[in-house]
């Protein structure tokens, strides 16, 4: 990504949902966490002191955790596609996301599983 570029990050959104191939994920809701990061330029935002001129993480959080709560995904690397186009979609002045999703209950012995992905914005 442009190194003109700058990062804004949420760590550690932990949201319920439906995401998962066994029976009892289908039915029974887990524990979903959520880390991002967003290539946007901030200069603007940081000369205005102007919330319009910046990508309002609140607003994409909440289009994320409303995602997820509605959403009911089999695989993860579907919901973590998923997550990075409601960036997009939610500002057009986010560039590229880095998405994780893990499922902190998939495995006995492990503390978490998960996927990241790295997405540029087309066009």
């Amino acid at each position: 990504m442009n190194d003109s570029l700058d990062k804004i990050f949420v760590r550690d959104l932990l949201i319920r949902g439906i995401l998962g191939v066994n029976p009892d994920e289908r039915t029974n809701r887990q524990d979903i966490l959520v880390n991002f990061t967003m290539w946007v330029d901030t200069r603007a935002a940081g000369k205005s002191d102007n919330i319009g001129d910046s990508v309002n993480y609140k607003t994409i959080t909440k289009a994320i955790i409303k995602h997820i709560e509605r959403s009911k995904p089999y695989l993860i690397e579907r919901l973590v596609a998923d997550l990075v186009q409601v960036c997009f979609d939610t500002n057009p002045r986010v560039q590229a996301v880095e998405m994780s999703v893990e499922k902190p209950t998939a495995l006995r012995f492990a503390r978490s599983v998960g996927v990241t992905i790295y997405r540029e914005r087309e066009g």
